[in-house]
């Protein structure tokens, strides 16, 4: 059996995604599953043993261009794919399988999919499913998608690669070291402050340990403000590789770490997938609906005051409920998993 499948657009999405990749699996072992993907998630799913190919997509989020997605889902109709699966709610995202003539096309119910899609399946509104699960209910067989039926993601790493990174940019690997993801989507309200994130990075430079602060381009600001605090922009032991790094080297980097602490990013979700036991923090968003997928975690947010609005009503953008949050307790928190 061929399966394509439609993937997601944002770094944490696409390694939750990696579950239903397991499963489909696990339902058929013989077959093959190649992913649509964004460019940049090139390298991750190359770390995802059971994808076979990977399809760039050539659209940006939010882009429509549907005669450019005709031509480009005729130009998939040689591949005879048996299946696709749908991992996004938007119609343009249906267009694809549906210009491929792929004969079964399964995805959830949504903005009018029912021509596009002849495999739809239904979640309630009230659903308390996560994701993960979401994702798993999209596979060949229609139940048994609770977490405790599910493969956590894995990503594979490269000791290889992890040792040239380590030695190229002088991080002393006898020492153990603490990751660092101060970023997150959505701006500042969904990030604990940089100031937070550099008194628990001095705690353990103090401490003897590696201090690795891990982020896109997009955090880079973060990054410079999170070195002006606590003299860490002085400190040997702490390296800001935010916006240095490929995704693929973070991979293997996160990997090497002992613990990690995190906003609700993409990184989280990566750090979770190579089984680094992490704190992640948390404030206008859901652990009910995206946790951290490892057994070794803490995951901290603060109800009191709490609101969902990815706004934050700290003059700098921050989140009350992440304000809330104090660095001794997220220290506690560390040394606890």
């Amino acid at each position: 059996m061929k399966i394509l499948i439609i993937g997601p657009s944002w770094v944490g999405d696409s390694v939750m995604a990696q579950t239903l990749y397991k499963r489909l699996k696990d339902e058929e072992p013989r077959c093959t599953i190649d992913v649509i993907s964004p460019e940049w998630s090139l390298p991750l799913m190359q770390r995802m043993p059971e994808v076979s190919k990977v399809i760039t997509s050539p659209y940006s989020h939010g882009d429509i261009h549907i005669l450019s997605r005709y031509r480009f889902g005729k130009n998939l109709k040689k591949y005879n794919y048996d299946r696709a699966i749908v991992l996004t709610n938007s119609l343009k995202s249906s267009l694809i399988p549906f210009f491929a003539d792929i004969p079964i096309r399964t995805g959830w119910i949504g903005e009018l999919r029912y021509i596009l899609l002849n495999d739809i399946r239904y979640f309630k509104k009230e659903s308390n499913s996560l994701m993960v699960e979401k994702f798993a209910a999209l596979s060949i067989q229609k139940s048994n998608f609770s977490l405790e039926n599910l493969t956590f993601p894995s990503l594979e790493t490269n000791l290889k690669n992890q040792r040239e990174n380590l030695e190229k940019l002088n991080i002393n690997s006898d020492l153990p070291s603490l990751g660092i993801c101060p970023g997150a989507e959505f701006g500042p309200s969904k990030k604990w402050p940089a100031q937070y994130f550099s008194e628990v990075a001095k705690e353990y430079v103090s401490r003897g340990w590696n201090v690795i602060c891990f982020g896109s381009k997009n955090d880079i600001e973060t990054g410079r403000k999170l070195e002006t605090f606590n003299g860490l922009g002085d400190e040997n032991k702490f390296y800001n590789l935010i916006g240095m790094t490929s995704l693929v080297d973070v991979v293997d980097l996160l990997a090497h770490c002992k613990r990690v602490v995190t906003n609700d990013s993409g990184l989280m979700h990566v750090a979770a997938a190579v089984q680094t036991p992490l704190v992640a923090l948390y404030g206008p968003s859901s652990p009910e609906y995206t946790p951290p997928l490892i057994d070794n975690k803490k995951v901290i947010r603060k109800m009191d005051g709490y609101q969902k609005i990815r706004k934050g009503q700290n003059v700098d953008g921050y989140h009350h409920s992440l304000l809330s949050i104090k660095p001794a307790e997220v220290i506690r928190a560390l040394e606890a998993i």
